[in-house]
């Protein structure tokens, strides 16, 4: 069994369902403290976060996840216990195989192998690690970048675990993120009898027509990173229980996955804009969870571009698709911030997987990815 895998399973083993770490970070760190490291145990609530830093130069690089993981869901679904690693046609199971912990257990044995061949590297080299990125992420990677601001820590590349790989390891890698907002809608009429539609107010009729308009508004058209942003409906909440009854009110729950093509403040006036055109009465709430970011194509995306071709023969593509990961805290603080991790197909699912094949290859890229950067 080689190191990674074997790291691999013995944090597959710990039940770090979120916002648990149950002893993860821990392992880490005794395996880090060897080679240099100086960790740091940041508690934040029930979060546990982990900031382990070598040297003190630049540039610094950091290797950033999470230890913890989404619920099981049903066990009696799952093919084997899914805090058992378990070997089953070529592939590894359990909860955490894809997301995350094979790429923290490569990226600790990248570092092993790496500080082994060359001790005297030039920069630093760090490991920002929380138990709150499947969670509310309040006490997590974010309170650990407020806190390495404060104390002037300058970041030059960052690369986050997760797992970005589309069908075969390598050929994605994720230079940004959209950013995330979320908006509650609620739309006012008058409640009445059915039967007496003159003397209520319906307002599902009234929002209808904006909720239409909304739909079809092209909010922009991208850019070369970014697909067009995207304004998607998730709930729609009206009805007093009741089939002759009309409702006094409805609320409808909407998302805004949004590009660096346009801005919250913007995005707000438009929808604004919209309800108001339809004379409607009503109330809107925002939350913004997440900002865009992007790292243009560069010294870190060429860096991890060339580590994949050499131990897979792939020319990875940059993408900026799927949710929001904690790279929208790092890009905070820290210029160049990619993604990359193994095949997602199997994320959050009943038997979560990774490839036994892929195990070593992922390590190996880590590993060369610091070569190109720092020996």
């Amino acid at each position: 069994m080689s190191p990674t895998l074997a790291l691999t399973e013995e944090l597959i083993a710990l039940s770090s369902l979120t916002p648990s770490d149950q002893g993860c970070q821990a392992r880490l760190a005794e395996l880090l403290a060897p080679l240099g490291f100086v960790c740091e145990t940041i508690q934040s609530g029930a979060v546990t976060n982990l900031w382990a830093r070598k040297g003190s130069a630049q540039p610094l690089l950091v290797f950033a996840g999470h230890t913890d993981v989404v619920p099981t869901g049903p066990l009696d679904q799952w093919t084997s216990p899914p805090f058992v690693p378990t070997h089953r046609d070529g592939k590894l199971y359990g909860r955490g195989a894809a997301d995350m912990k094979t790429s923290i257990a490569a990226m600790v044995v990248a570092t092993q192998e790496f500080c082994a061949a060359h001790p005297q590297h030039r920069g630093s080299i760090a490991f920002l690690i929380t138990s709150d990125e499947e969670g509310p992420a309040t006490d997590g990677t974010v309170v650990v970048c407020d806190r390495l601001k404060a104390r002037g820590e300058q970041l030059d590349y960052c690369i986050v675990g997760e797992p970005t790989s589309g069908t075969k390891l390598g050929d994605t890698i994720k230079n940004g993120r959209r950013g995330s907002m979320s908006g509650k809608l609620t739309v006012k009429g008058v409640q009445g009898h059915i039967a007496y539609p003159q003397l209520a107010k319906n307002p599902i009729h009234l929002a209808a027509p904006a909720l239409t308009a909304l739909v079809a508004e092209e909010w922009d058209q991208g850019n070369d990173y970014y697909l067009p942003t995207s304004w998607q409906m998730s709930n729609i909440h009206g009805g007093a229980g009741a089939s002759n009854v009309i409702p006094g009110e409805v609320v409808i729950d909407f998302n805004f996955r949004f590009s660096t093509a346009s801005t919250v403040e913007g995005l707000q006036q438009r929808v604004h804009a919209i309800l108001n055109s339809h004379a409607l009465e009503y109330d809107l709430t925002w939350n913004v969870s997440g900002m865009p970011f992007l790292t243009p194509r560069g010294t870190l995306s060429d860096a991890l571009s060339a580590a994949i071709k050499t131990h897979t023969g792939i020319d990875t593509e940059l993408s900026t698709t799927g949710g929001t990961s904690d790279g929208r805290f790092i890009a905070n603080i820290c210029p160049q911030v990619i993604e990359f991790g193994p095949i997602n197909a199997s994320i959050h699912k009943i038997d979560e997987h990774i490839l036994l094949s892929d195990i070593d290859p992922l390590k190996n890229i880590y590993r060369a990815t610091l070569e190109n950067l720092l020996a």
